[in-house]
């Protein structure tokens, strides 16, 4: 058994790294969501080895690429993928925007449920459709959907749901019945389903995810699921992703709105999938217990030297929504942390109605960039007699 050290910390700056390069030498990142982990030993063995070919020729995806997430989904949801159903796209948000453009015009209403991934607000509105945001609902440390509010706010130009589960940024995994209500009331309202599901391995102990598209024939019809290994393995500069479609007519829609600008899967990209889904395993094992030991410390932490920043109850995914607006904070917390400590994380604000005073905070380091980072948080709240 292979054991993996994520307490190393690797020298990212230098290498293209939009996180580390953003905003300086001087700031600790802990903002846009990737991991500062190197990615599983025979990830890095395969594209070793088809580096090691020297031939970089046209590709097209392998039968061992389909045959790898059939065999992937099969075992952790029990979902049966058929090949053709599989559409790869670059990015996850290559495909969130030829669903814009296939199944809404300028003017139609995307329903979404804020805060939610800023992407989701961001690429709606500069496609000109209309934001639909009946938000999330707090209660106690964790959030709930209020299904009558989200099935008012559909209207007759509500075109699009998109789902995001599990939640970023603030950690649920919605369980069967939820994700069945939200179901009805889309088929109910005829809405296109998307449903972001990238996040879908990244789980702590008792929680399970339920692809959407599994409740049943009628919701997998209505649904595309949008999924990849970027997230999970720590693959997102490689750009591979796909489109889950069980509807046969949407599938010929796709292939010809596709048509000339969804590029084919890259060479590297697919070999460094097939050889995360099918012995990536280990790795994610036991990445999965580093996360919640981070995921621990930084409650702890919070708790005992900036108990005035209060943490959503984190049920996936290594990002944490902090809720600021009981830490006394002057002005924007985002820009407090940033000039006074130093460390940029992601605003509130930027993922919709419910983010004023929350920041979005990646845990996905080691264990002592996060620790240096809370000290400087703490004592930028010291130095500025705050709370």
């Amino acid at each position: 058994m292979a054991q993996y050290d994520f307490d190393r910390v690797p020298e990212r700056r230098w290498t293209d790294s939009r996180k580390w390069e953003k905003y300086g030498d001087a700031v600790i990142p802990l903002w846009v969501a990737d991991m500062d982990f190197p990615s599983p030993e025979p990830v890095l063995k395969a594209l070793h080895e088809r580096v090691g070919h020297g031939v970089f020729g046209y590709a097209y995806p392998r039968k061992e690429l389909f045959q790898a997430i059939q065999e992937r989904f099969h075992r952790l949801y029990r979902w049966e993928v058929e090949p053709e159903e599989i559409f790869f796209v670059p990015t996850l948000l290559s495909g969130l925007n030829l669903i814009f453009q296939i199944f809404s015009r300028p003017g139609d209403g995307i329903l979404i449920q804020p805060p939610v991934y800023h992407r989701f607000i961001k690429d709606a509105l500069m496609h000109d459709r209309v934001i639909v945001d009946p938000p999330l609902v707090p209660k106690g440390d964790t959030y709930e959907i209020d299904f009558e509010a989200f099935e008012r706010a559909i209207t007759k130009r509500t075109k699009i749901f998109l789902l995001c589960n599990p939640h970023n940024p603030v950690g649920r995994v919605f369980t069967a019945e939820e994700l069945t209500r939200l179901a009805e009331i889309c088929l109910r309202h005829r809405l296109v389903i998307c449903s972001d599901e990238i996040h879908c391995e990244l789980l702590y102990p008792g929680h399970r995810h339920i692809a959407l598209a599994t409740l049943g024939p009628e919701v997998a019809r209505q649904t595309i699921t949008l999924n990849g290994p970027g997230k999970t393995f720590n693959l997102p500069g490689l750009h591979l992703g796909f489109a889950v479609i069980s509807n046969a007519q949407w599938r010929e829609i796709w292939k010809k709105a596709s048509y000339g600008l969804i590029p084919s899967v890259n060479s590297l990209a697919q070999a460094a999938a097939i050889a995360a889904y099918r012995e990536g395993q280990e790795w994610l094992d036991q990445l999965l217990v580093y996360l919640e030991g981070n995921r621990d410390f930084l409650a702890r932490t919070l708790k005992d030297r900036i108990p005035g920043i209060q943490m959503t109850r984190m049920e996936a995914t290594y990002l944490a929504w902090l809720d600021c607006r009981g830490a006394g904070i002057p002005g924007d917390p985002f820009e407090f942390f940033l000039k006074k400590a130093q460390v940029a994380m992601m605003n509130g604000p930027e993922f919709g109605r419910g983010g004023e005073g929350f920041l979005r905070l990646n845990f996905a380091c080691s264990r002592s960039t996060l620790a240096q980072a809370l000290d400087r948080m703490a004592m930028a709240i010291t130095e500025n007699n705050i709370g």
